[in-house]
Order: structure tokens, then sequence, then C-alpha cells
């Protein structure tokens, strides 16, 4: 499977991972129930597949943030710059002078919600595969207030989309923009404005939807690099729909990381991400921020 890796994820080891407290419905009934050995062992397997068709770098462990191994909440990456993530609860918030560190390490242009706004990066914003677009989800952890920030920072258009399922807490657990334009996501995570705003930016030929089961077992919350995806679980008839579409679909079990209410996407941040327009798309003006209503 090794291929040429031109794209990058960020990783933290788990090695202070726990339930420690209950900030979404998974991690009820969890308190101190993850096994942290099986946990390493199955964040070492989600590395090691990815770092097969992509590079993986990896920032330090900390005590005392249990979720900061959840690195796609850290921020948003576009180009040279990442909007830093302002967590809701206080729980998370001392991992946010911890990833504005590394970030900077990196180079890359911190930019800062006001204290008022939470916004949770890439958990609750997720870049278009093929359009110049951000999709944000809003309603449980991120303010719809980011939108218009986020939009005039990177020059980018915003589409929002309110989340109403709990279990569905952040975009990311129910909605993957994949390569080549498709979407998978679970409809009923959304309020009916927002069901419909998704279908009129993506065609239905491209609309992969998830049932119940599969939303469940997060296989939105699904990592896609190139022709590639890993996510936890798939049922049978998700997996070649998958594939009919063009991606070889990786499995790889994360059922300690399920009990705090993330899975692959929540567990890695995408570092390259570069502008999408296309070669024939006419230049936006002002950046415009769109919610569904």
């Amino acid at each position: 499977m090794k291929q040429q890796r031109h794209e990058a994820f960020l990783m933290c080891p788990p090695a202070h991972f726990e339930v420690s407290y209950v900030i979404n419905p998974w991690m009820e009934g969890n308190v101190a129930h993850a096994d942290l050995s099986l946990a390493q062992r199955q964040w070492r397997a989600l590395r090691d597949g990815l770092a097969q068709v992509a590079q993986v770098r990896e920032m330090p462990a900390a005590a005392g943030v249990p979720d900061m191994v959840f690195t796609a909440n850290g921020g948003l990456v576009l180009e040279d710059a990442v909007v830093l993530s302002r967590f809701r609860h206080v729980e998370r918030q001392d991992e946010e002078p911890r990833f504005k560190a590394w970030f900077e390490s990196q180079g890359l242009r911190v930019l800062s919600m006001p204290a008022h706004i939470p916004f949770e990066g890439a958990g609750d914003a997720l870049l278009d595969r093929q359009a110049e677009l951000l999709w944000m989800g809003y309603g449980h952890r991120t303010d719809v207030r980011a939108a218009p920030l986020i939009a005039g920072w990177l020059e980018i258009e915003v589409q929002s989309l309110q989340l109403v399922d709990p279990r569905f807490y952040h975009l990311d657990t129910c909605f993957c923009p994949l390569a080549g334009g498709y979407l998978m996501y679970y409809p009923t995570a959304f309020d009916a404005a927002s069901q419909k705003a998704i279908a009129a930016r993506v065609p239905e030929h491209r609309r992969i939807v998830v049932g119940e089961e599969d939303a469940l077992a997060f296989a939105c919350n699904t990592v896609n690099s190139a022709g590639h995806v890993f996510l936890n679980r798939a049922s049978p008839a998700l997996r070649a729909r998958l594939e009919q579409a063009g991606f070889e679909v990786h499995e790889t079990p994360l059922s300690e990381f399920m009990k705090a209410g993330g899975a692959a996407k929540c567990l890695t941040l995408k570092l390259t991400e570069p502008r999408r327009r296309a070669a024939n798309a006419p230049m936006r003006g002002e950046p415009k921020e769109r919610r569904s209503a």
C-alpha cells in the first residue's frame, strides 16, 4: 500500500488518554473504563496504516489533557494559517496553549477567536475536497458567530450547518467530505434547512448517505487521504458504496476512543490544506458566509 506521501497529518500519542469527565453522550458511563493498553495499540494501528499513504507528524502528549489525543479539535489549517480552537468546555481549554505552541513551532500563522466565541477546529470546520468551500457545524460546541470571522480571515466561503443530535456533537462525527467531490454523511444529524443546503451543494450521485448503524459506529469520522479512507467500522453496504466510488477502505477498530466520543478523523488533523479553486472558476469578491435557514 505504501505510496508517495504528499499529505501530512498531525497525531498525538495516547500516553495519558483516559475518560476522566463527561462532556458528550459517549462519555456517559465510561469514566475510568478505557483500556489504555488497548487504546495505544489501536492508535498505533491507525498511525501505521495512515503512514503508508501520508506523512504523520506527532506532537508530544501531556498529563492532564487526556483529550489532546483528538488533534482534529486543535485548529483549522488552510495553507500557512491555522485558526486556533477556543474550546467550549473548561475541561479542554488547557489544550489551547499546547496546540498554539506546536503550530507556531511549525511556522504556521496562528489566528485566535475572541474569548466569547467557542470554535472547535477541524472537529466542526471541514474543507470541501473539491470546491473552495468550508463547511462549518454549529449548535453543540462551535458558535455560529465564528463563521464570518473565518470567512474573512481565510478568504473562503463558509456554509454553516446546524447540528441537532447531541450524539453527533461535532460536524466530523456525521459528515465527511471526500476526494472527488463525494460527501459521506448522516442526514438526520442536521436540521431540515441544513439538509437542504447540503443537497443544494452536492449532487445526489456524489452523496453517500449512511444509516444509523454506520453513523453510530462513527463511519463518517473518516480520514481520507487521496483514494484511501480509514475508519472505525463500515457495514458491507457502506464499504461497497465507498469502493464503488473508487476508495480503498481500511477498517481500523477504535473502540477505546469511541468511549470518549471520537474515532479515526478525531485522532488526526490534516496539515496540508491547499486552496481548491478550479482553473475555470470565477474569482470571488468579498468572502461570504451562508447559514442554512
